[in-house]
């Protein structure tokens, strides 16, 4: 993985934790933590919701496209906002910067991890449910992902140093 320059990327759907999990993860292996919504808002000068709002669902994916293609990376663990695999161009180049790990957690429990769909900026394509949207995203996760790490019933820990497990069995480095 030398080529990769040490990054983790982590997807997954709203709520599946890679906010939470990247940072205890990154503290774990000694990497820099980058969370890509808080560096779209950061750069955009504007809430997720409000971004959604202002320039819809097109207008958002194009910013977000933007940024995850330019980013430069080096021994950083980013977690990704759930959208982002709606990018073609900003996973390649994502996957070819780091190894990238699905972080996969059920329906059900989604459902009940995420309330307020509107404040958190998610992004719902064409008035679909979070549901839809899930059964959506589920084929392109899995299509990016060189690592699938199931949550179902796990806590935060468990997750963090599964992960850490299965990354030092990768490049033996982290």
């Amino acid at each position: 993985m030398k080529e990769k320059k040490g990054n983790v990327v982590l997807i997954g759907m709203p709520g599946a934790g890679k906010s939470t999990i990247g940072v205890l993860l990154a503290k774990a292996l000694g990497k820099k933590f980058l969370d890509t919504d808080l560096l779209i808002q950061e750069r955009e000068g504007a809430l997720l919701g409000r971004l959604l709002e202002e320039k819809g669902v097109k207008g958002f994916l194009e910013i977000e496209e933007r940024v995850l293609a330019g980013l430069c990376l080096e021994n950083c663990l980013v977690a990704t906002g759930g959208s982002a695999v709606y990018s073609e161009k900003g996973m390649e180049h994502l996957k070819r910067q780091g190894v990238v790990v699905y972080l996969e957690l059920n329906k059900e429990e989604l459902l009940n991890r995420v309330s307020n769909i509107k404040a958190r900026g998610v992004v719902l394509p064409g008035g679909k449910s979070f549901g839809e949207v899930y059964d959506e995203r589920l084929p392109l996760y899995e299509k990016y992902a060189d690592v699938t790490v199931s949550c179902d019933g796990k806590g935060v820990e468990e997750i963090v140093e599964e992960v850490a497990d299965i990354l030092k069995g990768i490049d033996g480095e982290n």
